[in-house]
């Protein structure tokens, strides 16, 4: 059930993900926040821009997930695992940005940060419920 709720927390990060990258102009944003964020500095890296990451990544993170669900192995959920938590660090530092560098705040961006945030408070919640469970 938990990679089951991981794959539509990845599907909507993906959604949201590739809602940013065709939208040139801006046009399924509030003109002034998502604008102020998407025009900033921090809006790529090494000259891509964020949400093209963010596609490839979710899109790995889906068709890894699915396989796990479909055949369970050891090294897919630990793969799963470490991008969930590498993303969750990567969404709180654009959380940051966000809030405290910026001021601004892009709807479209919180929608994956926070299904990152999400879905790290899944995967280390079940982690440590299964850890105080008695055999």
């Amino acid at each position: 059930m938990k990679y089951k709720i991981l794959l539509v927390l990845f599907i909507i990060a993906l959604i949201s993900s590739i809602l940013l990258a065709f939208n040139g102009n801006h046009e399924i944003c509030e003109p002034e926040s998502c604008e102020d964020v998407q025009s900033s500095d921090y809006f790529s890296f090494f000259g891509i821009q964020n949400h093209y990451y963010g596609i490839v990544m979710f899109a790995f993170m889906i068709l890894l997930t699915l396989s796990y669900i479909k055949k369970q192995r050891k090294y897919k959920k630990y793969i799963i695992n470490l991008g969930v938590v590498v993303g969750a660090v990567i969404a709180i530092y654009f959380l940051y940005l966000q809030q405290f560098v910026l001021n601004s705040f892009c709807k479209y961006c919180l929608v994956v940060d926070i299904s990152m945030i999400l879905a790290l408070i899944l995967v280390v919640f079940r982690r440590r419920q299964k850890k105080w469970s008695l055999p």
